[in-house]
């Protein structure tokens, strides 16, 4: 959850008024067999507007269910291989296998009921980071580097397209795609969405195709061992590094995320993350504490030209974040369910 840390006791309280999805995958119970991570993969799906194949009383149920015959876990040990059952320290949600169930019983419900599968954090959050983000876009095409963006400011069609267009859009860890969608909608035409999971491209392309976005391109990749060859000006992340964070060797592989996405962002580009794990400030720290490993490296004898360059100029700076998200108060402390945060790549 962003914004505030919370005690178990606390967190099963205050999860009675708000729905917050990574709180309640994250357990320090016994890992589930395969058959019963399936059960769960279903039964933690957000719920989205777009439709869901269970009520919220019966998800829940499904998933105590699951939890309470689940088996011993082991702990990882090869940071490469996502097979290992989670720790106490991490979730389902860190696995690709937990994904690929997801996503196939996802593409299993569009292909029979046309359902489009669920929207990470919700519409809500989805439709603030769209707005949020173009106005962000437009006000750096412009030469501004905005201490403040706030509401969208209304512009015209022809004013977003002249200044949207330019704009290479990676979407990473695009699951259904939808995301993509919405910014296709917005003006953004160079689009381009990954996903580890087969199933989640097979379903964003789906859904792409019906819904007369064929200008969108879906290629099954994964952004710690990425494929790419081309640098974009925006990428977006929404949940991706919250899942990364949940394998049981997440501190390596979220450092293998940040070398990745500083590859993949083009000088002068925009990252823009979503999270419910992290606040603002733990996310600026993070991109701190990765900007002076790269500094470190850069002093070494042995570094390489490019390395070199990080010297004076690390590689993200903070940029802005949204502050309209809704806030709540619990136990004295003032938080937000998520937090999105954009950097720039210099």
């Amino acid at each position: 959850m962003a914004g505030m840390r919370l005690s178990p006791e606390e967190s099963t309280e205050a999860n009675q008024h708000l729905q917050l999805p990574q709180q309640q995958l994250q357990t320090g119970r016994e890992a589930a067999s395969d058959d019963d991570r399936s059960v769960a993969a279903d039964s933690w799906s957000i719920k989205s507007d777009y439709g869901s194949t269970l009520d919220d009383e019966q998800r829940h149920a499904d998933a105590a269910e699951a939890l309470s015959s689940a088996a011993n876990f082991r702990p990882a040990s090869d940071y490469s291989s996502d097979k290992d059952e989670p720790d106490a320290e991490t979730s389902m949600l860190g696995l690709q296998s937990y994904w690929d169930a997801a996503y196939l019983d996802e593409l299993a419900n569009f292909r029979e009921h046309g359902h489009v599968g669920e929207i990470w954090f919700g519409t809500d959050v989805m439709d603030t980071v769209i707005s949020w983000t173009k106005s962000l876009c437009t006000d750096v095409s412009q030469g501004h580097i905005p201490n403040h963006v706030g509401e969208p400011k209304p512009q015209s069609v022809e004013h977003d397209e002249k200044y949207l267009s330019c704009w290479s859009v990676l979407d990473i860890g695009t699951g259904n795609g939808l995301l993509l969608q919405e910014l296709s909608k917005q003006g953004f035409t160079d689009l381009t969405g990954t996903d580890y999971s087969e199933g989640a491209i097979d379903l964003a392309r789906s859904l792409a195709d019906r819904d007369g976005f064929s200008n969108i391109k879906f290629l099954v990749d994964d952004i710690l061992e990425t494929k790419l060859d081309r640098q974009f000006q925006l990428v977006m992340d929404k949940g991706t590094l919250d899942a990364i964070g949940l394998h049981p060797d997440g501190p390596i592989k979220r450092i293998m995320y940040w070398d990745s996405v500083s590859k993949l962002l083009a000088p002068g580009g925009i990252l823009v993350i979503t999270s419910c794990n992290h606040t603002k400030d733990e996310l600026v720290q993070e991109v701190e504490n990765f900007n002076q490993r790269n500094i470190a490296i850069s002093q070494e004898p042995s570094a390489t030209k490019d390395q070199e360059t990080n010297r004076d100029h690390p590689p993200f700076r903070y940029l802005n974040h949204v502050r309209t998200y809704p806030t709540f108060m619990f136990g004295g402390s003032v938080g937000s369910r998520v937090a999105t945060v954009a950097f720039l790549r210099n």
